[in-house]
């Protein structure tokens, strides 16, 4: 007996990541009970503690196995084990999950329905046949319905739900896939769809997703309440409906995101490489935007007015399967708001919000608890990049390269996230929206309320941007006040490159390229194409596009001629206008317009490579004025060539000139010579491939000047400019042609998106 004892050890082990909400306590159980290992495992509020004891080579190969064989959803940082002698356990349990004052889990995002709960709808002898709610320890919602940690099912929005012996069975089974499924239900005793009609009565039906399909394939437009908030939903077939959407939504051009049944329905109408097919089919699930075919696809071009690519999603939810196959076409699946609102969570609330919107409701009793639009990405060469960061990657951290002190970073005023830190995690929100107005302040406090209560965090430095107009910034300044806490101003365009470098885990000094729209500057003007030799602490400007000015400010964003008159006026002596231009503009216009530039009237000055590309796109002829952020600038990108010889690219001229110790891009020969290619009507295709590549060739220029005096091998690419698929693609290879080594965005977004982080990181180490 004693020589048996000898050859048996336990091993007390920490867990910690996402290993909560994913099936993990499950899988340690079958692991152990596999290795035929006696003790326990539980949830605590930091991490998944455990205990195993057995033969010494049982143990070890439980260990081995326990990083090796993690849930697919589970997210391993790290695994700390103490071997002690045993202590005698008789078998192997789950305990009660235990409370810990101050610790903190991470949270699994929600996860898209996987293929068993997928098979199990579609199966008429299964019991949750048609069920929309179906999900397992595999799959479902986790971040949008958990109100505090532990995550067991009290501190979810599912306690409202009893249930039934069979769900009760598979939930204390250690061998079924729903063994602790804390959102676990059937059609007994789970959530319930109801269709209701606009003015909120219930339509009399015996199957809500068959008479939905059915008014769907009718032309009608339906709010869907989904995972995080409702949806609206149309046939992207209908050329009638989709301009209804667009008219009663104010959302005039910019594009609607489609869902398709399954990844070869999408291929059908758009070209899909392997790496989009990936991230299509991911448990993340995000809209990809993949090359539309539109010469073979019904999907109507109102869409996507002028764009080569489509917003596509694959269902995510068991409704949304549901939904796709009964409709039996795509359908655009939009977010659940009028322009610029954050989207409608609540039954109640969706009936006020979309009436007039939406013509029926799909309403459902499970609570929602955080607001969660859908994630955006697109593949540049071969590798994923966030547009929009929200569904499926969110509340999941950025890992620094430090421990961090908590600190709240309150973000951009558009495309607005926050960030929270902790030790070594940095909680990047999901995407809030532009902050604009009330409702989008108020989801912006109640998810940094959430963030703090679920990861236990009390800031000690709040960080804002540079601007102190800009609601995040009024809210920081309000907030350091009343809790007197330091607030750190922080200029847009060094946050711009610094989430760069963290998500890269470099500290620097690089070269940073921030190109984008709109950034407050340290002496007023609005940057936007800005060349930096920066790290975490601190920046020093040492290059930028010549300043011009914006006539009538903000109304030269929403009307590019304006700007493309503040560029010829500035640069050229005069207006020197081509047809297109001219036949936009009144002589009256055109005269006030002058008038404001000679006086200097209105007429903030920028940098902005943002408004650069405006200013051509109008001179072009490509538009005159815009509906939606960056309108002019993509459409003009969509004109450029599909496949493009880099090395017969022609480039426009330009020069740089050292003034003050800081390198100015001039830009006057670059418009002469835009205007006479319009007037010889060159095609619209070229100037788009020569503006391109010569504002790639530019960054490589002024990138070797600034190495030549500091040494920097490194060039962080970011802002929103860096969404242009053809601008990133090259200038990072002509770059890398050149010899530097080239650090992008991929999981952080290069928009104001990502601003967050990289206030977080500088709010700490900033001189």
């Amino acid at each position: 007996m004693s020589t048996i004892k000898q050859l048996e050890k336990r091993a007390v082990i920490s867990v910690h990541g996402v290993v909560q909400g994913v099936g993990f306590r499950p899988f340690i159980y079958r692991l152990a009970t596999q290795h035929h290992l006696r003790g326990w495992v539980r949830n605590t509020s930091g991490n998944v503690e455990i205990e195993v004891e057995g033969k010494e080579s049982e143990v070890h190969d439980f260990l081995n196995d326990l990083k090796a064989q993690a849930p697919p959803q589970a997210r391993i940082e790290q695994i700390q084990v103490v071997l002690f002698p045993p202590k005698g356990y008789g078998d192997f349990r789950i305990q009660e999950s235990e409370r810990q004052e101050g610790l903190y889990q991470l949270v699994s995002p929600d996860i898209a329905t996987c293929q068993d709960c997928r098979q199990e709808i579609f199966d008429s002898t299964d019991r949750r046949f048609r069920y929309p709610f179906t999900n397992c320890t595999n799959c479902g919602p986790r971040f949008t319905i958990i109100e505090d940690i532990p995550y067991d099912r009290p501190k979810t929005t599912m306690r409202e739900f009893k249930m039934c012996p069979q769900c009760e069975k598979e939930y204390h089974d250690p061998l079924d896939r729903r063994f602790h499924a804390q959102p676990n239900a059937c059609p007994v005793c789970g959530p319930q769809l109801e269709l209701v009609g606009a003015d909120g009565k219930k339509v009399d039906c015996t199957d809500v997703i068959q008479k939905a399909s059915q008014l769907l394939k009718e032309g009608k437009i339906l709010a869907v309440r989904g995972l995080g908030g409702f949806q609206l939903a149309c046939d992207a077939t209908n050329p009638e409906v989709v301009n209804l959407l667009r008219q009663r939504k104010r959302r005039p051009a910019k594009p609607f995101a489609v869902m398709l049944a399954t990844l070869t329905e999408t291929r059908k109408h758009c070209t899909i490489s392997s790496e989009e097919a990936h991230l299509l089919e991911s448990p993340e699930s995000p809209i990809v935007l993949v090359k539309w075919k539109t010469a073979d696809s019904d999907i109507v071009p109102n869409v996507a007015p002028n764009l080569d690519y489509l917003g596509a999603m694959l269902p995510y939810t068991p409704l949304h399967h549901l939904l796709l196959n009964e409709a039996g076409v795509p359908l655009v699946m939009t977010s659940g708001n009028l322009s610029e609102e954050p989207i409608a969570k609540d039954n109640d609330e969706a009936l006020t919000r979309l009436k007039g919107i939406a013509d029926y409701f799909i309403l459902h009793n499970r609570g929602i608890y955080a607001r969660y639009d859908d994630s955006v990405f697109m593949v540049e060469d071969g590798q994923p990049v966030a547009l929009r960061r929200a569904r499926g990657y969110a509340p999941y951290p950025v890992i620094l390269p430090y421990n961090s002190k908590e600190v709240l970073a309150c973000g951009a005023e558009l495309k607005n996230t926050f960030c929270l830190t902790r030790d070594n995690h940095a909680f990047l929100s999901q995407h809030i929206g532009d902050m604009e107005n009330e409702e989008t302040l108020e989801h912006f406090e109640n998810t940094i309320e959430l963030y703090k209560k679920l990861f236990r965090i009390e800031p000690e430095i709040i960080a804002c941007d540079l601007h102190p107009e800009y609601l995040p910034s009024k809210y920081a300044l309000n907030l350091a006040v009343e809790k007197k806490l330091p607030l750190v101003t922080i200029q847009h365009h060094h946050a711009h490159i610094v989430s760069c470098l963290v998500e890269n885990k470099v500290e620097g000094p690089v070269i940073g390229v921030a190109f984008d729209g709109v950034g407050y500057g340290t002496d007023g003007a609005i940057w936007g194409g800005e060349f930096l030799v920066t790290d975490w602490r601190g920046f020093k400007r040492v290059g930028q596009f010549e300043y011009v000015p914006m006539p009538g400010g903000a109304a030269a964003i929403k009307k590019p001629y304006r700007m493309a008159l503040g560029y010829l006026y500035t640069l050229l002596g005069d207006i020197t206008l081509s047809d297109t231009l001219s036949q936009k503009l009144n002589h009256t216009e055109t005269g006030i317009i002058k008038k404001q530039l000679q006086q200097k009237v209105n007429c903030p000055l920028t940098s902005s490579v943002g408004r650069l590309f405006d200013a051509v796109a109008a001179i072009a002829g490509v538009r005159q004025e815009i509906d939606y952020e960056a309108q002019a600038a993509i459409e003009l990108e969509m004109l450029a060539p599909d496949s493009i010889d880099e090395n017969k690219l022609l480039v426009y001229p330009f020069c740089i000139e050292v003034e003050s110790g800081e390198r100015i891009i001039r830009l006057g020969e670059l418009f002469r010579a835009i205007i006479e290619d319009v007037k010889n009507k060159v095609a619209v295709s070229e100037i788009s491939a020569k503006l391109h590549n010569t504002v790639a060739k530019i960054t490589v220029r002024m990138c070797q000047e600034i190495a030549r005096e500091t040494a920097l091998n490194q060039v962080a690419l970011s802002g929103g400019v860096f969404q242009n698929r053809l601008l990133l693609r090259l200038t990072r290879r002509q770059l890398e042609k050149a010899g530097f080594q080239v650090l992008t965005h991929h999981l952080v977004p290069c928009n104001d998106g990502g601003i967050a982080l990289g206030q977080a990181v500088i709010a700490q180490f900033m001189k």
